[in-house]
């Protein structure tokens, strides 16, 4: 992937560092009648110093492409940031990103823009999305004072939304794993995790197909309406 963005930044600004227009990003998607069995949809996941979104930072970014019910294996990101001057002591143990490899990463603005170009506005979709939309805006914003809003929508909202009587024996994304019997090659690795994510989202989405739900509106819809029955559960 390295050698794909130095080309296509040569493409797109003659490969002048720090030499970007915001401004001339692709245009988020805003959900509308948008065919779920044809629409793209990136699929993400992050890796980052820590679980505070005000103080750590993003180091790594994986993501897979979904269009046509299928995940595209030639339609991914997976890139390790060039920031060796993070402090990592606290986490290097769980996502195996260490000051190495984080010295040898890519130029953060570059791979950011890239990543933008390659998402080109489509619906996001990770594991506990709040997560990972709060992390990676406060990095564009950053980075490279991008302020756009992606559509986002949480992948653990969506399999009990279409899977309500599974019994995971737990909430997260290993125990949906597990109770689809799906082969995760490596955990907390941005890129394996994207994957198994999609996995779990085609899943969904072919449920949601099955019972009817054939958009991208009355997916966004399906997921609002399960929440405020979650929230009503509460009282």
């Amino acid at each position: 992937m390295f050698e794909h963005i130095k080309q296509w930044l040569a493409q797109r600004r003659g490969g002048a560092i720090g030499d970007h227009d915001p401004g001339n990003l692709p245009t988020p998607k805003t959900v509308d009648d948008q065919s779920l069995s044809h629409c793209r949809l990136v699929v993400l996941d992050l890796e980052t110093t820590g679980l505070n979104a005000s103080k750590d930072e993003v180091i790594a970014i994986g993501a897979v492409a979904i269009e046509g019910g299928v995940i595209h294996l030639d339609d991914q990101f997976d890139l390790i940031l060039r920031r060796p001057e993070l402090d990592i002591r606290e986490t290097v143990l769980i996502h195996g990103i260490g000051t190495e490899a984080l010295t040898q990463g890519h130029e953060t603005e570059d791979a950011l823009l890239y990543l933008l170009e390659w998402m080109n506005g489509d619906p996001v979709l990770a594991y506990h999305s709040a997560f990972d939309q709060k992390f990676l805006e406060k990095t564009l914003r950053a980075q490279l004072g991008y302020t756009l809003p992606h559509v986002w929508m949480d992948v653990a909202e969506l399999l009990p939304a279409f899977f309500p009587d599974s019994n995971t024996k737990g909430r997260g994304l290993d125990h949906w794993a597990d109770f689809f019997r799906l082969d995760v090659s490596e955990r907390h690795h941005a890129a394996a995790d994207a994957m198994v994510t999609a996995e779990l989202t085609l899943m969904a989405l072919n449920k949601a197909q099955k019972i009817g739900v054939k958009t991208l509106k009355e997916l966004a819809e399906k997921l609002h309406y399960q929440r405020r029955l979650k929230n009503m559960h509460r009282y």
